[in-house]
């Protein structure tokens, strides 16, 4: 029998491809998070069965599944992991430390054949990693490891023998999927979850038989009698029984390929984002009864309008409930980022020469999975420039009196509707000097100017900042920081930065919980109304126009005993408005750089729905996207970041 082959096949691989994705996905995490564990083992004379097991379930199971999809190269690869794991759990091998390093290899190279997959790219090869892998384990062992190449039915008929457990029965069935079946919900993954609460699935691939029809066979074990089996043919199911023989009390049975618990469903983002889209259309239409309902309120008497304003509100805090269970399906663990960069960590060490500590925190603090996917490079970045430019080597940390390890810091809270991911290093700290000096030969700035570690992190995410020479080779957070800026902006969020020299390096990132539905200030300019993110306001006050004053041609405003650089909306947008006028000033950035944004006045506060601008003919810096209010008047979105940099810029 053949395997199937993806691209012959492609309208019925594209059903579950998706699902195969997310299991690659999830098995990834736990082998980075057992490796992780694992390194503690190296040297000593016991290793943690119990980390083994998992690794080697996991490897296991990537088998199976991606000789499901026809993926060889992840197939062979997770085989020959899986082999030298093997070796280990049996006490047949011992982990060293290239066998180790092997297996960190491994992993990164089945990251490359499936996101090649993905973006229907070349494979890349595997050769050399296997090759390593059978090294490895032939100098652990002192036995070869020649065998013939691993395939799906090859490792289903020699290394998974149809043996059921105990009294258990072993069954060979057969799912042929169709048309038909589809439209009554019966499908690859809902047999494949029927069969499992039936009993043990020990094997499971895809056939193609004589008439080019794709099927998929199962081998399961159950202590359910034949009975189990009425009815399940006219779900294009066939069956019959296998002769086993019995495990022996003394032998380990080999772990199978499983997936998720039947208490939970994947669900793919876009489906979510299907239901938010939904919520927030609710949330407008909800926002339109209430402004019906203060417009009723005025008119007529109270028995009119009371009803309507109690089921208004009830509303009101039923939709919040939705739309918060909603986001907690949304919401994953920030620590899957954390744990792929302790391996990025390790590369880049390695590579160096440097040692490292590296040092989690707050790894349970959940984020959007939306953000979560567009945050891996800015993390990566920063987390790059900080092991390669900003921790020192071994020698030039003892001559400084340092620790002989750099440590390095990832962190996560939650504040409030935002999360704040901090990464520090005790590193050099980023060279003001050299910064203000190539700033300056571009006449970003004076040369004699002051740079505070706002104005530090302006210049350095500025596009227009080289820093081929000196500044890169000193800080090595020039390149590609516009970049990184950028990318948190884009996600409604702020980039901070604090640096001292000799002392190290951190970088804050500031993140709302979620982007699709959010809290935000209505104000008003000139009549035109705005919304204000409500989670970059730091405070709102009332300004009487006498309190403002002209300082080289910026005007400020006394806050706290100190100054507040004031930007005038209007003045911003080109927009008349009159000095001599009360206005309101919603403050935004960190506490050591506020800037104030000055609006005729403040209307209130609003549940609103983010729509972004994609259209590049229409998108204008300083504004984020737009929304609907009651009255069904778009109101353009506040892109506070951008109003930062016009503020930064002004200062200058």
């Amino acid at each position: 029998m053949s395997e199937v082959d993806p691209e012959n096949n492609s309208e019925f691989f594209d059903q579950f491809l998706d699902d195969f994705y997310a299991e690659f996905d999830e098995h990834l995490i736990l082998i980075r998070r057992s490796l992780l564990a694992l390194e503690d083992s190296l040297g000593k004379p016991i290793v943690d069965r119990k980390l083994l097991d998992d690794l080697f379930r996991s490897f296991h199971t990537l088998k199976g599944i991606s000789g499901m999809v026809g993926l060889t190269a992840a197939e062979q690869l997770a085989h020959h992991q899986e082999s030298y794991l093997r070796e280990l759990r049996e006490g047949s091998a011992t982990l060293s430390q290239s066998g180790f390093e092997v297996l960190v290899e491994g992993v990164a190279g089945l990251e490359a054949v499936v996101s090649a997959r993905r973006s229907d790219q070349a494979i890349p090869s595997i050769d050399s990693i296997t090759e390593r892998l059978k090294t490895v384990t032939q100098q652990s062992t002192g036995k070869s490891t020649e065998q013939a190449p691993a395939t799906a039915s090859s490792i289903a008929s020699k290394e998974e023998p149809h043996i059921a457990d105990g009294g258990a029965k072993t069954w060979h069935v057969e799912f042929t999927p169709n048309a038909q079946l589809a439209e009554r919900g019966v499908n690859l993954n809902s047999i494949r979850s029927r069969l499992q609460e039936i009993g043990k699935l020990i094997d499971a691939k895809p056939v193609v038989k004589s008439a080019g029809e794709v099927a998929f066979q199962f081998v399961i074990s159950t202590d359910a009698d034949e009975s189990i089996w009425a009815g399940c043919q006219a779900d294009g199911l066939t069956f019959e029984p296998v002769e086993t023989t019995p495990v022996p009390p003394t032998k380990v049975s080999q772990p199978v390929s499983t997936s998720a618990p039947a208490t939970f469903v994947r669900v793919d983002l876009e489906r979510l984002e299907e239901v938010m889209s939904l919520v927030g259309e609710l949330v407008i239409s909800r926002t339109r009864l209430e402004d019906q309902v203060a417009s009723l309120k005025r008119t007529a008497e109270s028995a009119v309008w009371r009803p309507l304003q109690e089921t208004s509100l009830a509303l009101g805090r039923q939709l919040r409930d939705l739309r918060d269970s909603l986001m907690r399906v949304r919401m994953v663990p920030i620590g899957e980022i954390f744990e792929r960069m302790q391996f990025v960590v390790r590369d880049l060490a390695r590579e160096s020469g440097k040692k490292i500590t590296v040092e989690l925190s707050g790894g349970e603090t959940e984020i959007d999975k939306f953000l979560v996917e567009r945050m891996m490079d800015p993390l990566l970045h920063l987390v790059r420039n900080a092991v390669s430019h900003g921790l020192e080597t071994v020698i030039e940390r003892e001559a400084q009196g340092k620790r002989r390890d750099g440590l390095l810091s990832l962190s996560a809270k939650t504040v409030g509707e935002s999360v704040i991911v901090k990464i520090s290093d005790d590193g050099r700290g980023i060279d003001r000097q050299g910064v203000r000096e190539r700033a300056a030969a571009s006449e970003l700035i004076s040369a004699n100017a002051e740079l505070d570690d706002a104005t530090l992190l302006d210049l350095i995410c500025s596009p227009g900042l080289s820093t081929r020479d000196g500044v890169d080779r000193q800080s090595g957070r020039g390149v590609g920081m516009d970049v990184v800026r950028k990318a948190v902006e884009d996600l409604g969020g702020q980039l901070s930065l604090t640096t001292e020299s000799g002392k190290g390096t951190t970088f804050t990132i500031e993140l709302p919980l979620t982007l699709a539905i959010a809290e935000a200030l209505i104000v008003s300019v000139n009549g035109q109304r705005f919304a204000v993110p409500q989670s970059a306001v730091r405070e709102v006050m009332e300004v009487e126009p006498a309190a403002t004053k002209i300082l080289e041609n910026n005007e400020i405003i006394y806050y706290r005993g100190g100054v507040l650089p004031l930007l005038r909306l209007a003045s911003l947008f080109e927009m008349e408005y009159k000095r001599d006028h009360k206005f309101h000033v919603f403050v935004v950035g960190d506490e050591t750089n506020p800037v104030g944004i000055g609006v005729d006045r403040i209307i209130g506060q609003q549940e609103i729905v983010v729509r972004g601008i994609t259209d590049p003919l229409v998108q204008v810096k300083g504004i984020a996207g737009a929304t609907e209010l009651g009255d069904q008047r778009v109101v353009l979105i506040l892109d506070v970041g951008a109003l930062r940099q016009f503020a930064a810029g002004a200062r200058r």
